[in-house]
């Protein structure tokens, strides 16, 4: 397996030729500075020229790397004491530009215009500020090395109108909402972009190519920005939550409950560069449910991301090549301080914060029984040239006299435009509550390549059976694991077909005795077309021991997406194949059968202000030839479980907005081969939000959850759950106002 592993590597790299090299001369603009902000207002007939330095002449990223956009583009930098400006003038036919009214962040699948900002010019982070045709705002973090980090929320201004030949968008983003060195004079990273989705268009000045890896590096060099200084940036945003409920309590009887509850996030820039953050009692109540995912019969821990504000923002700077901090691991924090920032070729961040709820699971008898479980993260890494770094973590989990620490170092060297490596070491150590001891290690190396036709990722890890990170996710311990992938594009000249890619992933895990466990073998293809079309197989063929038992299985998968028509997008996957019992009846063994799973979505946009939502998903097994059963079993469906979730938004100006979401599951089982019960639930979820700013807000909200639970009293014998119809387990209609105070 390995050395066909290394023979797959090898041809990839042959075939991707040379590496190309970083252009050594980017460009440099000198940015004016003006007595007066451009107004909207005054561009949009044509004849007047927005103030500051013109900057024009984009080329595409893709689909055509180094191709001049399709649609022309001018953007007018320019800046005053407290904001940088800039005015973008976009030609097009007003009839094609994708442009909605919808809320804050929800602009994906819109033309879009953006200006990317890499303030300590080090070629490594910068700020996202994007917006559509209307000026609806999406901003966020890009950082080398990681995915784009669109959590991030800063306070800046901006608008946008269409025209009789495009449209205009005007953005205006305040000093004091950026961090940048303390220096007289700045020297900034720059780049601007355009998004143009019909055509599958990215196009950015100055050229930003695929073939190398990275933006930061390739970015321009912006000069002539003098006297400028976020200044004192202090914000302390209150809240007041108040909400009614009636709740369905374990004997099954509705409990109303009423509950007031206030709260402060708070927010202090340090000598311009460093952040303290702060949250006393947050509230996360106006926080949309997550996106609906498959959690019956699986092995491991399904990943549900992150969506309180207190732990998304700034999360990139304790992100390392393992997940040691997973935010959710914090279910119900008190209060929480968070300091990150950068200075002199250091970046770092330092968490420390409470939480209320591990001392509510233990029994009354507990000695930790509600006591406050105390979490620390702290996160370093010292920064070198091509965005390479030496970094430490240190995290540390206690409740009681129970505690659990992870240690280690990590390294990354970008040694071409496109080879990395890196790598990281940890070690941890849990003590239990009765004061017992044990110590594991982890670590992991990566070499990757990414490029415009050839991209490649080799990786080793391993995980000693004691290794424990409580604040982490991590899946797997007591391995040994090789992983690589690699896939290949082409780019046909022909412009009904934009990319055709061929990919391959495989790898295998040991345990640390040396006992295979697992390997696969993933091959698969995709085309690219128009309108932001994609088409794509997968054939899976693999080897899994579980609990003792060698299983071999297999499978296909088939998948297409769409947004071709302005109004509607859509994407399904299909996968058949055979698929693992992993919970069986009682008295069964774990057994092969046939697996089938639909993954669907539909979007709606009728007009402008409204979206619709529809996603589908369906998951089943069935015994099969493969079966390993006993005489005397019954065989057919072990289980189906069905998921549908509805969601409508509808946009009545920029700031209020109204949403409303539909929740179903319905969970159905044979029970003599699977250790499943019946299950329905159904959850309403009604919001309506006036959102001035990320922190300056009013919502109000009702819930309504459903389940297939007994009322009181119960019968004897006691109905099924199959039997049982859907009622209300907890209603609840909550206020929640904040407001945001910047000095």
């Amino acid at each position: 397996m390995r050395r066909i592993l290394g023979c797959v590597a090898f041809l990839m790299a042959a075939a991707a030729g040379p590496a190309l090299a970083a252009g050594a001369d980017k460009p440099t603009v000198a940015i004016p500075r003006v007595t007066e902000p451009p107004v909207l207002s005054r561009y949009l007939d044509g004849t007047t020229t927005p103030p500051g330095v013109r900057i024009s002449g984009l080329v595409q990223r893709e689909p055509g790397d180094g191709v001049p956009a399709s649609v022309e583009t001018t953007a007018f930098l320019s800046y005053d004491d407290g904001h940088l400006y800039a005015v973008f003038v976009c030609k097009d036919d007003p009839a094609k530009v994708r442009a909605n009214m919808t809320k804050r962040e929800a602009i994906m699948g819109d033309d879009l215009v953006a200006v990317l900002l890499d303030t300590y010019h080090d070629g490594r982070r910068a700020y996202e500020f994007i917006v559509n045709p209307l000026g609806i705002q999406l901003d966020g973090v890009t950082t080398e090395g990681q995915d784009d980090d669109f959590s991030y929320d800063t306070l800046w201004q901006s608008d946008g109108r269409l025209t009789a030949d495009g449209y205009v968008v005007l953005l205006k983003i305040p000093f004091k909402s950026l961090r940048f060195s303390n220096a007289s004079e700045q020297t900034w990273g720059v780049a601007v972009g355009r998004i143009v989705p019909r055509n599958n268009e990215t196009s950015f000045w100055p050229y930003i190519t695929r073939r190398i890896a990275g933006l930061g590096q390739q970015m321009a060099t912006l000069e002539g920005l003098q006297g400028i200084s976020p200044g004192r940036n202090i914000q302390v945003i209150p809240y007041g939550n108040f909400a009614a409920a009636k709740v369905l309590d374990e004997q099954g009887v509705r409990v109303p409950e009423n509950a007031a509850r206030a709260g402060v996030d708070g927010k202090a820039v340090i000598k311009d560069a460093l952040t303290v953050d702060m949250t006393v009692n947050p509230d996360f109540s106006q926080i949309e449910s997550d996106q609906p995912q498959v959690t019956v019969n699986q092995r491991f821990e399904v990943f549900f991301p992150e969506k309180r504000p207190f732990f998304i923002e700034n999360a990139g700077y304790f992100e390392t090549p393992q997940n040691l901090f997973f935010s959710r691991r914090v279910a119900d924090p008190g209060v929480g301080v968070r300091l990150t920032g950068k200075a002199r070729g250091w970046a770092f961040g330092v968490l420390g914060v409470n939480d209320q709820e591990p001392g509510r699971e233990v029994e009354s008898g507990d000695p930790r029984s509600g006591k406050l479980a105390g979490v620390g993260v702290f996160r370093a890494q010292r920064e070198f040239a091509r965005q390479s770094y030496i970094g430490g973590i240190f995290t540390d989990r206690e409740l009681g006299p129970a505690a659990n620490r992870v240690y280690g170092g990590d390294a990354r060297w970008k040694f071409t435009d496109n080879w990395t490596v890196s790598g990281q070491w940890v070690g941890s150590q849990t003590i239990d509550e009765a004061g017992d001891s044990a110590s594991g290690t982890s670590w992991i190396a990566e070499v990757s390549r990414e490029g415009r036709g050839f991209d490649y990722t080799g990786s080793y890890t391993s995980r000693s059976p004691d290794f424990r990170s409580e604040l982490g996710y991590i899946r797997r311990v007591d391995m040994r694991e090789v992983q690589q992938e690699a896939d290949y594009s082409w780019y046909p000249e022909k412009r009904r077909i934009l990319r055709v890619g061929a990919d391959v992933e495989a790898g295998a895990l040991w345990d640390y005795g040396g006992q295979l466990q697992d390997w696969q073998l993933e091959p698969g293809v995709e085309i690219e077309l128009p309108g932001q079309t994609e088409i794509g197989a997968l054939y899976v063929e693999a080897f899994e021991r579980y609990e003792g038992t060698d299983f071999r299985r297999g499978g296909g998968m088939v998948r297409a997406s769409t947004e071709w028509l302005t109004w509607l997008g859509a994407n399904v996957h299909y996968f058949r194949g055979s698929g693992i019992n992993y919970f069986p009846a009682e008295g069964l063994d774990p057994f092969l059968g046939t697996e089938q799973s639909v993954e669907a979505g539909l979007t709606l946009r009728p007009f402008s202000r409204l979206r619709l939502d529809l996603s589908y998903l369906y998951s089943d097994l069935s015994t099969s030839g493969e079966s390993a059963l006993p005489p005397g079993a019954p065989r057919g469906r072990i289980f189906t479980d069905h998921i549908l979730r509805t969601r409508v938004n509808y946009q009545f100006t920029r700031e209020l907005s109204a949403r409303i979401i539909f929740d179903y599951e319905s969970l159905s089982s044979n029970q003599a081969l699977v250790d499943l019960e019946h299950e329905r639930r159904f959850n309403a979820d009604i919001l309506f939000t006036y959102l001035v700013n990320p922190w300056t807000a009013v919502y109000v909200g009702y819930t309504d959850g459903y389940e297939n639970r007994p009322l009181a009293p119960l019968t004897s014998p006691p109905p099924s759950p199959a039997e049982l119809p859907l009622i209300s387990t907890g209603r609840q209609v909550f206020v929640k106002l904040s407001y945001l105070f910047r000095f």
